[in-house]
């Protein structure tokens, strides 16, 4: 027994070494102690559910544009996968694209391709191209897996790495508690909590990319965020924030916009 805390540290370590993913288009290793199927299972289950809690938008306009830019993006998604050789990153996907009547300037997606838009957020995208900048960050969101990699790190820390379908069966009001942290979903699955400023900046280039491969001129982020910026009220501090302050983060895609043009075809 006096030795149980190196055991531990072993198998941690084992884990976390045979546990790596790698992230499309970024090359970034990750943590991913959860399967995608059970995940999905999850998230399409909440997903339904916070459709049946919440008001979907009667604007015919506005949402026939949430879903033709999210099934043009999906599209592009889908054919880059397959032609790099990740389609299997994307199995089980579902894509989903709906319009919720709300004020609050949101929007997010689930594991599985689930996405929600508020209405309150269309005053700042105001046209396809600014739309293509939110669903391009919020669906690479969900291709990166940061979800996933976020659960995956709170069960490697509470439930010492325990695989999910068995944490499942042991500890379920535990993990369901940690599955609701992961994925942001509040109590009334009304809300997104922000990621971390590593998936916030990664979604945003992996998102300029994925609209650019959509047709959708990337260059239309920067005044996306500058709108969002000037709209946004009083931030604290970037690092009190999960999210980059927003300066650094239009300076960040002016930086990467040279890469994600190369993917852009008027």
């Amino acid at each position: 027994m006096k030795n149980w805390p190196l055991a531990l540290s072993i198998v941690l370590i084992v884990t976390l070494l045979t546990s790596c993913a790698t992230v499309p288009i970024t090359g970034r290793k990750q943590l991913n102690l959860v399967s995608d199927s059970e995940v999905m299972s999850m998230s399409f289950s909440q997903y339904d559910q916070f459709l049946k809690e919440n008001k979907l938008s009667t604007n015919k306009e506005q949402t026939a544009m949430v879903k033709k830019v999210g099934k043009e993006i999906a599209a592009a998604v889908e054919k880059y996968m397959a032609d790099n050789g990740y389609s299997n990153h994307i199995a089980g996907f579902d894509w989903e694209f709906n319009l919720v009547d709300d004020e609050t300037p949101n929007a997010w997606c689930m594991p599985g391709g689930k996405v929600v838009f508020y209405t309150g957020i269309l005053p700042y995208t105001k046209d396809e191209a600014g739309l293509a900048v939110v669903m391009g960050h919020e669906i690479a969101h969900a291709v990166a897996k940061h979800g996933n990699e976020r659960m995956s790190n709170q069960m490697a820390v509470q439930t010492g790495g325990t695989a999910l379908s068995v944490a499942i069966d042991e500890k379920p009001e535990e993990t369901k508690a940690i599955y609701m942290a992961a994925f942001g979903l509040g109590s009334q699955y009304g809300f997104m909590l922000p990621y971390s400023r590593t998936h916030e900046t990664e979604a945003d280039k992996m998102g300029l990319i994925f609209m650019a491969m959509a047709g959708y001129n990337p260059q239309a982020a920067v005044p996306f965020w500058e709108r969002m910026a000037a709209g946004g009220g009083q931030k604290p501090p970037e690092f009190m924030s999960t999210h980059p302050a927003d300066d650094t983060r239009i300076k960040d895609l002016q930086a990467y916009m040279p890469e994600a043009l190369k993917y852009y075809k008027k």
